[in-house]
């Protein structure tokens, strides 16, 4: 190999907020990556609007540095179990992965998940501690439930035998023990190099790879992200492609790119063990195998996990339709789709009985809220039914449902709440511990019922509550669980609100809309004390006469609206609403805008029940 570049794949795991993007920035500045003057921002991996207001990585992302000669292709993978079977994939493209743990934290569901995964391949993990600065940091005791955690997972000996490094990522500093101060992620750096070998110099082999991510190009379309296991792979020249079908189909790739920093950089030839991007194969998709035409040689296929919720999008037909909206019928909601299912391959798009409508299913709320939060940025109007679960069958005929695994970490005042709502959507307690004034309580529950779940349990611990899901297996259909308990306000008119009839509302409710906002009939406006819906109308306003007022009018207070976010809506909706998602506004409104259209959809609802 002393001819060729040394190549080196590690991938950053670990649980929502460990500090992954925060390592990967420290990678980059240690590294020279950036210019001396060159302005760089926190978490630089997370390039997307959404990753940045939200704080999460949503897509895995690839850069590389070179250290001591050796370059070393970084990936950072998402964290939320939404997005799980991205990291799958991005596993088998590694030498190593670094699992990061919180040093209070400890490993969470999540961590178990990407750890088992990267266990089944057989990689040999590197264990980093993060977080050691936070004042209730438990390093030692974590360090020994990580091993707990590997034994459970069944680890052999050599991955039981696992570097651990402790360190603030955010500061840039890793170090080999609490007790060994140091300035930088040197020990990091040594512990990859000396823990993991570099990949094999097969340059000689047949040309082999596999395409274990997908990307789009507006200019050269539709690429695909993957390891070259064996060979080296040059533009211009004709390959075949094995997709998961067993099809074999002789393509040129256009254009090469290998990671440098943070770019991606054009070469005229790839070397095998660095992970490339490959353009000029239209029908390029994940699990693809790149052969040589003389050595075909299909790799093992790849899995993708199936989707577990689904949700109606809509063409936008309420009475505000196109009003801000630049993209508003079904063939621009269709093409959309399509265009999306190009690299998001855990989303599926299927066709309804009306051409209005396509059912989109998922990996979670978080999966298809983040299409949709995109969708309507880009100028796009549409109407979202309530989630509902993806029931299956199992080889017995039995009808089965998706499990969670919930992790709820709250003040221990608010326990007796949680686990009254949690047994209420049908959940089983697993465990409950209790630590300085705050209780971590574990539940398998139904996904069906922890729709809705997490604003209440928001809104029930005052907010100091942590709330982690992940979907743990499949069990036997749990029966009935009951939906919302409170009815909604539905505005009667069209027209905007006004400030004395919200204030004669706010008794009965909560409102959602403050005045001189614009409603239409069907608009739900605002939520019902009572299990009932209402018919209000917000337009209503104080009958003007020529007597004076003797000054004893009361001022109108009004208690500030509950403004939704576009997870919370679909949350709080039931069967019979929509959330209306438009580039400036997200409303909820009545499939049935009229009271007679309402009374016309609950007498078909109840017949076909009776079938």
């Amino acid at each position: 190999m002393s001819n060729k570049e040394k190549i080196l794949n590690i991938a950053v795991i670990a649980h929502v907020d460990a500090g992954k993007s925060t390592l990967v920035d420290a990678f980059l500045r240690q590294s020279d990556v950036f210019r001396d003057n060159e302005e760089v921002v926190d978490c630089i991996m997370d390039s997307n609007d959404l990753e940045r207001e939200r704080g999460i990585t949503i897509y895995s992302k690839n850069c590389s540095v070179i250290h001591d000669g050796v370059k070393i292709n970084i990936v950072d993978t998402p964290g939320h179990a939404d997005f799980s079977s991205e990291v799958e994939r991005i596993i088998r493209t590694v030498d190593t992965v670094i699992l990061l743990v919180d040093a209070s934290e400890g490993p969470m569901p999540q961590t178990r998940f990407v750890l088992s995964k990267a266990l089944e391949i057989g990689l040999k993990p590197i264990l980093l501690i993060n977080k050691i600065d936070k004042k209730d940091q438990r390093a030692e005791e974590v360090v020994d439930e990580v091993y707990e955690l590997f034994l459970e997972l069944n680890a052999n000996d050599e991955q039981l035998d696992f570097p651990i490094l402790y360190g603030i990522a955010r500061e840039g500093i890793v170090q080999y023990d609490l007790n060994t101060p140091s300035d930088s992620i040197e020990p990091l750096f040594k512990t990859i190099l000396k823990h993991c070998d570099v990949y094999p110099d097969l340059d000689d082999d047949p040309v082999q790879m596999q395409v274990s991510a997908l990307a789009y190009d507006e200019y050269i379309g539709r690429l695909g992200i993957g390891r070259i296991y064996k060979g080296v792979l040059k533009p211009g020249t004709q390959y075949i492609r094995c997709n998961q079908d067993g099809l074999e189909k002789k393509e040129t790739i256009s254009k090469i790119f290998v990671y440098k920093g943070l770019s991606r950089t054009d070469v005229k030839e790839a070397h095998s063990g660095d992970i490339v991007v490959i353009a000029g194969m239209p029908d390029i998709s994940i699990g693809d195998t790149i052969c040589d035409p003389e050595h075909i040689e299909p790799m093992e296929q790849i899995e993708i996990e199936e989707p577990t919720l689904s949700m109606n999008f809509h063409v936008n037909s309420s009475p505000f339709a196109g009003q801000s909206g630049k993209f508003v019928t079904s063939r621009n909601l269709k093409e959309r789709l399509e265009k999306e299912l190009e690299v998001n391959v855990g989303l599926r798009v299927e066709p309804t009985d009306s051409a209005d409508c396509f059912k989109v299913s998922g990996r979670g709320e978080l999966h298809i809220s983040i299409l949709i939060e995109n969708m309507r940025r880009e100028g796009y109007e549409l109407a979202v039914s309530k989630p509902e679960v993806i029931l299956h069958r199992d080889e017995n005929g039995t009808k089965v449902e998706p499990i969670e695994e919930v992790v709820c970490l709250a003040p221990s005042e608010y326990q007796g709440t949680i686990i009254n709502k949690l047994n209420l959507r049908k959940g089983v307690m697993q465990d409950m511990e209790e630590e300085n004034g705050y209780v971590k309580i574990t539940y398998l529950a139904p996904t069906r019922g922890l729709l809705g779940f997490r604003s209440e349990f928001i809104n029930d611990t005052h907010g100091e509550g942590t709330l982690v899901r992940r979907i743990s297996g499949y069990e036997p259909y749990k029966g009935e669980i009951t939906q919302r308990m409170q009815g909604a306000m539905i505005s009667t008119e069209t027209g905007q609100a006004m400030t004395y009839a919200l204030w004669n509302l706010q008794e009965r409710g909560q409102l959602f809309i403050s005045p001189q906002t614009e409603v239409y009939e069907g608009m739900i406006i605002g939520e019902s004390a009572k299990n009932i819906d209402m018919d209000v109308n917000p337009l209503k306003n104080k009958k003007l006469t020529a007597i004076r007022s003797s000054g004893r009018d009361e001022a109108m207070l009004l208690t500030p609206p509950r403004i939704f976010s576009l997870e919370e809506a679909l949350e709080w909706i039931n069967d019979d609403e929509l959330v209306e998602v438009t580039p400036d506004a997200i409303r909820i409104r009545k499939k049935g805008l009229t009271a007679q259209d309402r009374r016309n959809l609950y007498r078909e609802k109840m017949a076909q029940n009776k079938d």
